[in-house]
């Protein structure tokens, strides 16, 4: 496997992961009220650590995207052909 095919497995499964992100994000924004419904049926959970919840696992998410592919997607890309 050469770099430019690993430089594009990496571009691809960032956007697809941001994508997921940016789903998430927006389910959550319109959403939330059936979410949460659904949640509370399974756990006993307040409104407000529903939300810490969701929020921190959001930004755990975009860390992970960022650590674990658009670094490497960039480091290659800075490197060259």
């Amino acid at each position: 496997m050469d770099i430019n095919t690993i430089r594009q497995a990496l571009l691809l499964s960032t956007l697809i992961n941001m994508g997921i992100l940016i789903f998430w994000a927006l389910l959550f924004i319109f959403a939330r009220d059936v979410i949460y419904r659904l949640h509370t049926r399974w756990f006993a959970i307040s409104s407000d650590r529903f939300d810490a919840i969701h929020y921190c696992a959001m930004a755990f998410y975009k860390i992970a995207i960022l650590l674990l592919n658009f670094t490497p997607w960039l480091a290659l890309t800075i490197i060259g052909p």
